[in-house]
């Protein structure tokens, strides 16, 4: 399989942090001098989940195919304000131009393209020590030719 996890993860960083026009971590929070926004809530929190091959096309075509598995965790100070970024959120991944069926938000993986996206859980929001999470789940699928 010649799909990187971490390159569609940073690909899917860089469309979150344009989209929703907050700072968005990878595997942790954001850092004080993150882009745009820095620690300033809210803000989401991206986790690589993991990839499944064996999707794409018949033996021998030049083009590999993965499932890639992305977790957004959307933080806030209050329930409302963790919603209401997780809207974003959804809406930054599945936003279509109206009658293009082109998706609002492109996703610039190196390598590769982007060829099906679907929201596949939403946890809703939990709370530890006054910080709201909302949790939501999406699968890319991905398409990169053959090294």
């Amino acid at each position: 399989m010649s799909v990187s996890g971490r390159q569609v993860a940073l690909a899917v960083q860089a469309m979150l942090q344009t989209a929703t026009a907050r700072s968005c971590g990878y595997g942790t929070a954001p850092t004080s001098t993150s882009l745009p926004t820095g620690t300033v809530i809210p803000y989401s929190v991206l986790y690589e989940l993991g990839q499944a091959s064996g999707i794409g096309p018949a033996f021998g075509d030049s083009d590999a195919d993965a499932r890639v598995l992305l977790q957004v965790s959307s933080v806030g100070t209050t329930a409302e304000q963790a919603s209401l970024h997780a809207d974003k959120v959804r809406q930054a991944f599945l936003a279509r131009v109206p009658g293009s069926g082109q998706f609002a938000n492109p996703i610039s993986v190196v390598g590769a393209t982007v060829i099906g996206r679907e929201l596949d859980r939403e946890d809703g929001t939990s709370v530890v020590s006054s910080t709201y999470t909302y949790v939501q789940r999406f699968v890319l699928t991905v398409s990169a030719p053959n090294s």
